[in-house]
This record gives C-alpha cells, structure tokens and sequence, in this order.
C-alpha cells in the first residue's frame, strides 16, 4: 500500500491552512504526505478531516480519489494497531488481526459521512474491533455455524455448569430448555452445533478389537453422485453431435419437463413422432455412452 503511494506523495504542506485551500482537481492539488504512518496522532486526525472533506468533491475511480482513499487509510492505520492490543494475548497471528482490523478500517472510511459531524474515530473503532471480534468467533470453530448457534453453544455450556453444580448430575434437556427459556428443539440444534467447535481429525484411530482403525474407514463411503457426474461429463460432448431440433426437444422434455404433447404442440407436430424423435436421440447417446466405456 505504501508503494503505491510513493510515487505520488512529496513533502508535506507547510501549514493547515495551505492544506484546506489546496484544490482537489488531481492528486498532485491534494495535501502530498511522504509517509502517512509517520504522521503525529492530532496532525492525522486534522489531515483525515481535510482529506474526507477533499475525498466528497472527487470522482470515485479517478486517481485522484484513489490517492487520497488510500492516503487515509494509511493516516490511519494507528487505530488499528491500538484496536489490536486488547487481543495480542488471544494467542492469535498478529498479523492476520492487523489484517482483519484493516478491512475494518477500510469499511469505516468508505461508510463515512462528513456531514453528520462526527469524530471519524467514533466510527472506525468499532468496525475495527468487530472485524477483529467476527475473525475470532468465526476461526475458533472447525466448522463454521451460524452466529445463533455459536452463542446459544455459550449459553447452554453456562447453564449445563450452572444446573449440574445445583442437581449434582449432568441437566436434561428439558431442564437446560427450562433454565434457558426455549424450547427443547433448539436445546438440542445447539448441542449438535456444538460439535463443530472442535472436529476430529480424519486421520485419528480408533483402537478396535485391539486394531487402530483411521475415522476415515468408518464414516467413508461411496458417493453415489460421483457416478452422475462422471455420465455428465460424458454426455457433453454426445449432445453437441445431435441435431439442433433433437437437443431442442431434449431440453424441453428434460429441462422444462414439458410432456410430449406440450413438445408437439410447441413444435406443430404429433405426440407420436415427438416420441419417435426422442426414443431416436436416446438411443443415440445411450449407444455413444456404451462405446465410451
């Protein structure tokens, strides 16, 4: 990002107020800042104003525009390193939560409005932080399930350590719906989606009869659908060797599922010779199939 606007960036202007009376025409009438990371906190948030201010007057797409959007992200990436520091000890690649809280920023920028009056920071922090927090909840889990059940897995595990301190055994599912105040349905939707928080590995063995048998034995079997796509594939080529009216009146019976005599009337013909024309054009690809195999 850096290197796309080093082409462009120069010495800072000498004051703010050469700053706001710049034209905004092209990126060399906008405030040039030789490296926008370095720029001092309070001198950000007054150049973000002004480069918002400049950003409404441009033409989306334009140089210009793009010079100084991508500008203001980078005036601004400090919000997202300071956004960052109340997760560095989740354990996490701080690089990848740079990363997300970047995408955050960049939403904050293109969503604000400087007319409302509002402190640009006020808008960004939260996005920035709930792109962070959207990374976690969605990484965290081996397999993804919606946010619904992600939290009600939260409120059922409080409450199935809540009511087995209280019973002294584990809680039924009449109880947890009770203690939750839903339905005996939903207690269990979120137990089953609570198995996708940690997922076992394919290759993990089973001790069985005193043979480590690989999971991957148990639960594979055969994919019938595999079979069909593999006839599909086969079939292409087969369909672009018939007639034009012979693909024509195959698309209609098994594409739009029309009958026979809706083909016929369609086409201004009898029911009989429809019939005779797609028992021809089958038997054509069902002999090109053979001869395939």
């Amino acid at each position: 990002m850096r290197a796309g606007l080093a082409t462009s960036a120069v010495h800072a202007q000498d004051s703010a107020a050469d700053v706001r009376t710049a034209p905004a025409s092209s990126p060399e009438d906008l405030p040039h800042i030789e490296d926008p990371q370095d720029i001092a906190p309070r001198d950000a948030r007054e150049l973000t104003q002004v480069f918002f201010q400049r950003l409404e007057t441009l033409e989306e797409g334009t140089h210009a525009y793009q010079y100084a959007r991508n500008t203001l992200i980078e005036m601004n990436l400090s919000l997202v390193r300071y956004a960052a520091r109340r997760f560095r000890n989740r354990g996490d690649d701080m690089d990848d939560i740079l990363q997300v809280g970047t995408i955050g920023l960049i939403k904050a920028i293109d969503r604000y409005d400087v007319s409302r009056d509002v402190e640009f920071t006020t808008l960004a922090i939260p996005y920035i932080t709930g792109e962070m927090r959207r990374f976690f909840r969605d990484t965290t889990w081996d397999v993804r399930v919606p946010r619904r059940l992600q939290e009600l897995r939260v409120d059922l595990a409080r409450a199935n350590e809540k009511l087995s301190g209280r019973l002294g055994r584990d809680p039924k599912v009449s109880e947890l719906a009770a203690e939750l105040g839903i339905s005996e349905d939903e207690v269990v939707e979120g137990q089953v989606a609570a198995n996708g928080y940690n997922a076992s590995s394919i290759d993990a063995t089973f001790n069985d009869d005193g043979n480590d048998t690989p999971l991957a034995d148990l639960i594979g079997e055969r994919d019938a659908e595999m079979d069909l796509i593999e006839d599909l594939h086969a079939l292409a080529p087969l369909l672009d060797q018939l007639e034009e009216r012979d693909r024509h009146i195959l698309e209609m019976r098994f594409g739009q599922e029309m009958t026979q005599a809706q083909i016929g009337k369609e086409l201004g013909v009898s029911q009989m010779h429809i019939s005779r024309l797609l028992t021809r054009a089958l038997t054509q690809l069902r002999a090109g199939l053979l001869t395939e195999e």
